[in-house]
């Protein structure tokens, strides 16, 4: 990919949106294709595919495969993700921006910071709304779309970086619709079992006298 202002800017969005799904499988991708050198990155990025953090993003993306798949504890693993997902994605812009001034590359960094975290919420919201369900099998299917995405679009980021950009900040915003959706379908059955005081109480009819 050739490394224009515009070019860099898309893969930060793209990567930065990956990112705040599952930032191991992000680094791992971009770690893998720097080092196969199956495509050219940023100068900024050589570290990806550095041995160890390879290694040290591999086996944390085994982790998260399985944590992120079980109802329940992956809204507690998401939780604790925040303080990975939007720093490291934020890094990532930084150094991705490297060839830009160092205004524009504060400016890169806030904006990779701040599409992860957007993103990330999108993914915690989700998963909030659809733990409740008494299966697992939802949980799952999500996740591993959740995993797949995050590979696809870096990859995609690396070879077509504007349409990988578009394609994220699309799916940003159909996410964000679609956990706002589904946390208003189960905010009343949550109040029924948590608060059942504030259900309205049924009085029954008074019989007309004779």
């Amino acid at each position: 990919m050739s490394f224009s202002p515009a070019n860099i800017t898309a893969l930060i969005v793209a990567a930065s949106f990956a990112g705040g799904l599952n930032i191991y499988a992000t680094v791992l991708t971009l770690g893998i294709l720097s080092r196969t050198h199956w495509v050219a990155l940023p100068p900024g990025l050589a570290g990806v595919g550095n041995v160890w953090v390879l290694v040290a993003c591999g086996v944390m993306f085994v982790i998260e495969f399985f944590a992120d798949k079980i109802p329940g504890f992956d809204v507690i693993w998401n939780g604790l993700q925040t303080v990975v997902r939007i720093p490291i994605a934020g890094l990532l812009a930084y150094h991705a921006s490297s060839q830009l001034s160092p205004q524009m590359q504060i400016l890169a960094t806030a904006v990779g910071a701040g599409i992860a975290f957007a993103a990330h919420s999108s993914k915690t919201l989700m998963r909030t709304a659809v733990t409740p369900s008494p299966e697992p099998f939802s949980n799952i299917a999500l996740s591993s779309t959740e995993d797949v995405l995050a590979v696809g679009v870096t990859w995609l980021a690396t070879n077509h970086p504007i349409l990988a950009g578009s394609m994220a900040l699309a799916l940003l915003v159909a996410a964000f619709l679609v956990a706002r959706a589904l946390l208003k379908a189960i905010q009343k059955p949550l109040r029924k079992i948590f608060r059942p005081d504030l259900e309205p109480k049924l009085t029954t009819r008074e019989e007309p006298p004779v």
